[in-house]
């Protein structure tokens, strides 16, 4: 805490207070596109897609219907607007914070180069079985009988092989930027900046006839938040190094990222999507923790390293099994292994920590850090009201809604240690957390007197309370 350096916020622009706006369909249609980028690798992101698409809520100001709200405001007393004079429930497939991770120059060859791989080691499998099947009874038993007298050199050999696995692994355990923990990088952090640079021109490419003026109030206010993140944070080294380049695109899907080299990409329906200032200051400094903490540096160095030991699997799958179709089952089962056992919880564990890494640049710059776990418990209601199933855990890329918000909670306290060592105005208002609560009892209690018209504790004489209107 004593090393940060902090600065207080101050914001400008009209008060907003919509949660959600926008056409589902419209958002349906971007996930549907899927994201073509250079720095990714399978089954990672900030906000998982598992959910077929996340259902949302709004609370709807008294903003005039079909007026368009371009800027969001926190005051100089560092307060969230807590009036909600409507509430407007609408959904929202999908969510998606940033783009999956994919890897560089060299480790783009180790990618183009990976089916190959895999291929020689599948022809090598089904050689030695081949090979084993035409050999006759008498050399087969001559085969095993060598194998039983120097069973202890085959075991000394597999040994060697797994202590130079354990070598390079350990030889190449770096400390990750503010957090400490060690991590596998095998490739260097210039082959991610140039990889960074190929891919930024590709959305630029994508996006060149929806990229929003600087002068516009949007653009602005996107701008506003992340240089004051940044400026808030220049203390760390990782934060200052990176030029932070703003990009507003004009699309309806709920969707930010930012880029190893600190293009930072903000579409307008994560704008309408946000409650306020200061969930998007969370979201925002989110992303710049997955940048700051080179998560796809290392979620690329942690893939091929797996997908490396597997090859020697996979060879002794295709070598064991009898028939093809049961080396195929066991290729699969091999795979599915991997991906439910390594990738997926390290994909979670990464998305954890930048909640932490970013709960922290949010609080270093005088934001209601208290708003982030909110953000994720609206999610979580809007998938309980679409009726969608929930997914365990352990199936996806990212922590459940329940258990994030449950996690940021746990870390709100340290948080607000670190923003009252930074000076920021005095947090005056009520607790966001519990204005969510109490609008959910309302919620619930409108929707049992819905369930019960003829109930004989309510006057038919007076109008039904309207849910909308409350």
């Amino acid at each position: 805490i004593n090393r940060f350096r902090c600065h207080r916020l101050d914001l400008s622009g009209n008060t907003r207070n919509c949660f959600l706006t926008g056409n589902p369909d419209s958002h349906r249609s971007f996930i549907g596109k899927g994201l073509r980028c250079l720095l990714n690798v399978p089954n990672t992101g900030v906000y998982r897609n598992a959910h077929h698409g996340s259902g949302r809520f709004c609370f709807r100001s008294a903003q005039p219907p079909g007026e368009k709200i371009t800027s969001l405001q926190i005051d100089s007393a560092g307060e969230l607007p807590h009036s909600f004079s409507a509430w407007n429930v609408r959904i929202i497939r999908s969510l998606r914070t940033s783009p999956s991770f994919r890897a560089a120059p060299v480790p783009l060859f180790w990618i183009i180069v990976k089916p190959a791989q895999k291929l020689l080691a599948i022809i090598l499998g089904r050689s030695i079985r081949n090979w084993w099947k035409a050999l006759p009874p008498n050399k087969r038993e001559l085969f095993k009988e060598s194998a039983r007298r120097n069973k202890w050199k085959i075991l000394l050999g597999v040994s060697s092989l797994g202590i130079v696995f354990i070598m390079f692994y350990f030889t190449h355990l770096e400390e990750t930027p503010i957090t400490g923990r060690a991590r596998l990088l095998v490739f260097g952090k210039e082959h991610f900046r140039e990889l960074s640079q190929m891919e930024y021109e590709m959305w630029m490419e994508e996006f060149k006839n929806q990229m929003l003026p600087e002068t516009d109030a949007r653009y602005q206010v996107v701008e506003r938040v992340v240089g004051h993140l940044s400026e808030s944070n220049k203390d760390i080294p990782e934060v200052s190094a990176l030029k932070w380049v703003i990009h507003v695109v004009d699309e309806p899907g709920v969707n930010a990222f930012v880029l190893p080299n600190g293009q930072v990409f903000v579409f307008t329906g994560l704008l309408d999507a946000v409650s306020d200032i200061h969930q998007l200051s969370f979201i925002l400094g989110h992303e710049i923790a997955h940048a700051v903490l080179e998560h796809a540096a290392e979620k690329a160095s942690l893939v091929h390293f797996l997908d490396f030991l597997s090859l020697i699997f996979l060879t002794m799958i295709w070598a064991i099994c009898p028939r093809d179709s049961l080396a195929v089952v066991g290729q699969w089962i091999q795979s599915k292994l991997q991906e439910f056992m390594f990738d997926r919880p390290y994909s979670r564990t990464l998305e954890a920590e930048a909640d932490k890494v970013g709960l922290q640049f949010a609080a270093k710059a005088c934001v209601d850090v208290r708003a982030s776990s909110v953000f994720w418990q609206q999610m979580e209601l809007a998938e309980t009201i679409q009726g969608q199933p929930k997914i365990p855990e352990w199936l996806s890329t990212h922590p459940s809604h329940e258990n994030r918000a449950e996690h940021l909670d746990r870390l709100i306290p340290q948080a607000l240690k670190i923003r009252e060592s930074c000076n920021c105005p005095s947090l005056s208002g009520p607790d966001p957390r519990l204005i969510f609560r109490l609008n959910m009892q309302h919620l619930l209690e409108s929707s049992k007197d819905r369930k019960t018209p003829n109930s004989t504790k309510q006057d038919p004489s007076k109008p039904k309370p309207d849910f909308a209107h409350t």
